[in-house]
């Protein structure tokens, strides 16, 4: 059981941190893509600076050993950036298809964090 639950967690950790780790070179390159999908949900440009910058922060704090308290705010960061861009998607009436990617990157980072190993976690 432990083997498998390590070998579930690695997996979803992996696809997580490449999907936040290109998605937020995307948005720090700021690719015309990228730009226009920023206009269309109202945001500013520079929103994708943070997001970058918060996705590349939080993909080393989740692949780093130990520091279980930044491992918990870079999931919630997660967490919190993929519901927003949901929403947001959701908010102008997007197609479905445009949810396919927030809600991938939402689940592998509930089944990352489900998943990780005792010594990733906060001590209770």
């Amino acid at each position: 059981m432990k083997k498998r639950n390590k070998i579930i967690y690695w997996i979803a950790t992996a696809w997580l941190s490449l999907g936040m780790l290109s998605t937020g070179i995307v948005q720090l390159l700021k690719m015309r893509e990228e730009v226009e999908r920023m206009n269309s949900l109202g945001y500013p440009h520079y929103v994708l600076t943070i997001l970058g910058v918060w996705k590349m922060l939080g993909v080393t704090a989740i692949l780093i050993p130990n520091a279980p308290l930044l491992k918990e705010w870079a999931y919630a960061g997660f967490f919190f950036a993929m519901t927003g861009a949901i929403i947001s998607h959701l908010a102008i009436g997007d197609p479905f298809l445009t949810l396919f990617g927030p809600v991938l990157l939402l689940v592998l980072t509930l089944v990352s964090w489900y998943f990780r190993p005792t010594d990733r976690k906060l001590a209770m």
